[in-house]
């Protein structure tokens, strides 16, 4: 690895993380916009013909400026930085080998997202609203269970890491539940 960019780890390190946040934010962002997109589709004709457009405009956007270049810059700062530890770091660092897998997930979720994306634009139903406020916890996990990898390292218990991480799912999923029950009830 050249030394210009070895003496730039700091730097690199840097940009790896505020292209991370952009990326998680972005999918955020554009799960939320699924979200209203799919109750639009319940809405009268009148509403739905401005609304279901301007979702669709606004998930393109998000993906294509946010999400899919923030997704690249996060990959490429993140190589740049394993490429300055060296593959003997690499080898022993076996908390950096599930941190690549869920990585892997998450890039997978962000390009299923894309589908989704193309889905709704085309006029298909892909999931109710509960179901896409469900799925906008998934990159919650994600981002929980890297973050755990990335500070505790080859010390974190990753069995007890990953039993917290189920039990907050199914927190997660408990308090969608009752939030749809108490819309629902304000609804009627």
């Amino acid at each position: 690895m050249p030394d210009i960019i070895l003496n730039q780890y700091p730097l690199l390190k840097a940009l790896h993380l505020v292209a991370m946040v952009a990326w998680f934010g972005g999918l955020f962002y554009l799960v939320r916009i699924f979200v209203y997109h799919a109750e639009a589709f319940d809405r009268p004709e009148a509403e739905r013909a401005v609304l279901v457009p301007q979702y669709e405009i606004m998930e393109e956007r998000v993906m294509r400026i946010i999400c899919s270049p923030a997704m690249l810059l996060t990959w490429t700062f993140g190589m740049l930085l394993l490429f300055c530890q060296g593959w003997d770091w690499f080898k022993v660092q076996y908390w950096m080998h599930l941190k690549l897998f869920l990585l892997i997930l998450l890039s997978g979720y962000t390009d299923y997202n894309s589908l989704i994306r193309k889905r709704l634009k085309g006029g298909k139903m892909v999931m109710s609203s509960f179901r896409f406020r469900l799925w906008n916890e998934v990159p919650t996990l994600l981002l929980l269970a890297i973050i755990l990898l990335a500070v505790y390292r080859n010390s974190l218990a990753f069995g007890q890491a990953f039993l917290g991480i189920i039990i907050f799912g199914m927190t997660l999923f408990f308090f969608a539940k009752r939030y749809k029950a108490i819309r629902r009830k304000s609804n009627t």
